[in-house]
C-alpha cells in the first residue's frame, strides 16, 4: 500500500473533524498532509476542508465550509472540458453507490487558472454502515520534472514573456524551426495551434488593462498545465498564442486542439465580485516535410482566422 493510499485510508475512517474542533488530533493530522482533503454530508455539504485544500485551490475553509460540491466554485473538468460537478460528480456517485472512484480532473483555483488533480473519493459510514457522506483527497499531478525543466530551458530571459513567463515568440520561431527540420529530416510529425482570446479588446475596454493582464495570465496557466511535458506553448504575441505538440496525427491534432479550447472556455478569473471568463479560436496544422517554419506557422494563423470569421469559439484545421 502506498503512502497516499495509507492516507485515503486514514481520512475515509476518521470521518469529518468538528468545525469547532480543528485543534483536535484528527484535524491536525489532516491539516498536516500536501494533499488536500475535504468531507461532504449526504447533500454534498461541505462539512470540513484542510489546509492542503486551501493551498491547492486558494480557498480557505471559510469560503469553502458549508457550500455544496455542486455549487461548482471548483469547476472540476475532465481533460476535453465537460463539466463534471453537475454531469458526472465521483463524490456524488460515490454516496449513491458506496463504491471508492478515482479520475484525474482539473480544477479551476481561485485565481481563475486550471490545476490538473487526481481525485479519490469513498464513502463514509455511520455506525450501522448507512452511507452519511463521503471524503475526497486530492493531490496536485503537475510534474515537477516538468516544471524544473521548462524553468532550465527558459531561465535566459530572451527566450520568456515578461507577463505571462511562458516562451516569447522568438523563443517558439526558433522550436518550430526546429519542428520543421526533424519532419524534414527524419520524418517526425509535429502539430502546430495557433489560439486568439476571443473578444479580448472587449475585456479591456470594459474591465481595464489589469483584468485584460490576469485574463492573460489565466489562460496562459491553462493551456501550461493542460498540455503534455513534451508540448511547448508559448505567447506569440497580444493574445495570441502558438502551440508546438510533437509527434501527433490528424486525430491527435485536432483532440489537443479541442482540450485547449474547452479548458480554456470553463476558466475564468474573479474581477471585483464578477468572473470573466473568455473563449479561444483555434486553427491547427500539422508540419509538412515541404514546409518552411514560416509558412507552417502562417497557415495556423490563417486557419485560425477562420474560426474568427466562423463565429469564433472554434477550431479550424487543415
Amino acid at each position: 500500500m502506498s503512502e497516499f493510499d495509507s492516507e485515503f485510508d486514514d481520512a475515509q475512517k476518521l470521518g469529518a473533524p468538528s468545525d469547532n474542533n480543528r485543534s483536535s488530533f484528527h484535524a491536525k493530522l489532516l491539516d498536516s498532509l500536501f494533499d488536500g482533503v475535504y468531507f461532504v454530508d449526504a447533500e454534498r455539504k461541505i462539512t470540513y476542508w484542510n489546509r492542503g485544500s486551501e493551498s491547492l485551490t486558494g480557498y480557505s475553509a471559510c469560503e469553502a465550509v458549508g457550500k455544496h460540491c455542486f455549487d461548482n466554485f471548483l469547476a472540476h473538468v475532465d481533460e476535453t472540458g465537460c463539466a463534471l460537478c453537475t454531469n458526472s460528480c465521483p463524490l456524488a456517485d460515490t454516496i449513491r453507490d458506496g463504491q471508492r472512484r478515482e479520475a484525474e480532473v482539473f480544477l479551476r483555483h481561485k485565481l481563475g487558472h486550471r490545476v490538473p488533480v487526481c481525485v479519490r473519493a469513498a464513502p463514509i459510514r455511520d455506525g450501522l454502515g448507512q452511507i452519511v457522506g463521503a471524503v475526497e483527497v486530492f493531490s496536485d499531478v503537475t510534474a515537477k520534472k516538468q516544471i524544473e525543466r521548462r524553468v532550465h530551458e527558459l531561465e535566459g530571459m530572451a527566450f520568456r514573456d515578461s507577463l505571462t513567463g511562458l516562451p516569447n515568440r522568438r523563443y517558439m520561431e526558433l522550436k518550430v524551426r526546429q519542428a520543421v527540420e526533424e519532419a524534414q529530416q527524419f520524418g517526425r510529425s509535429f502539430g502546430l495551434l495557433m489560439l486568439d482570446i476571443d473578444h479580448f479588446k472587449q475585456v479591456n475596454d470594459l474591465r481595464g488593462h489589469d483584468a485584460g493582464d490576469a485574463v492573460l495570465k489565466a489562460v496562459s496557466e491553462t493551456l501550461r498545465m493542460g498540455l503534455r511535458g513534451e508540448d511547448v506553448v508559448g505567447r506569440w504575441g497580444g493574445e495570441e498564442f502558438l502551440v508546438l505538440l510533437p509527434d501527433v496525427g490528424a486525430s491527435g491534432l485536432h483532440d489537443f486542439a479541442e482540450r485547449c479550447r474547452g479548458l480554456v472556455g470553463e476558466s475564468g478569473v474573479l474581477v471585483g465580485e464578477t468572473r470573466v471568463s473568455v473563449t479561444i479560436s483555434v486553427g491547427a496544422t500539422l508540419v509538412a516535410r515541404e514546409d518552411s517554419s514560416h509558412g507552417a506557422i502562417k497557415r495556423a494563423d490563417m486557419l485560425m482566422y477562420f474560426s474568427k470569421s466562423g463565429g469564433r469559439n472554434q477550431t479550424t484545421t487543415g
